[in-house]
């Protein structure tokens, strides 16, 4: 099993940048696929991005495409999300989640473990 510990959200003006981190603890970091999710009141549970446990190799949602950045450090445990160019729309809780497999897949139900959540909310 793995524990993942987000933080770094805030309030933050349109335009403007955070970078959220999720650190693990537990079984080894670099032997699961890492990615990012968000869900805003009332909305489901949605991806954002996603990095390979195996070649690095990464996904993103159409929506942050070029202003969303996903890394991780596997000697340090942790997984980044470097958010440029926030828009009001990106507000939401965003959530670290961890899976076995290799793929950076978008389907939330392929992830078996899941942080706690960190809030981003982005004023217009």
């Amino acid at each position: 099993q793995v524990q993942l510990v987000e933080s770094g959200g805030g309030l933050v003006q349109a335009g403007g940048s955070l970078r959220l981190s999720c650190v693990a603890s537990g079984r080894t970091f670099s032997s699961y696929t890492m990615g990012w999710f968000r869900q805003a009141p009332g909305k489901e549970r949605e991806f954002v991005s996603a990095v390979s446990r195996t070649d690095g190799s990464t996904n993103y949602a159409d929506s942050v495409k070029g202003r969303f950045t996903i890394s991780r450090d596997n000697a340090k445990n942790t997984l980044y999300l470097q958010m440029n160019s926030l828009k009001s729309e990106d507000t939401a809780v965003y959530y670290c989640a961890a899976r076995s497999g290799g793929s950076p897949t978008y389907i939330v139900g392929s992830y078996a473990y899941w942080g706690q959540g960190t809030q981003v909310t982005v004023s217009s």
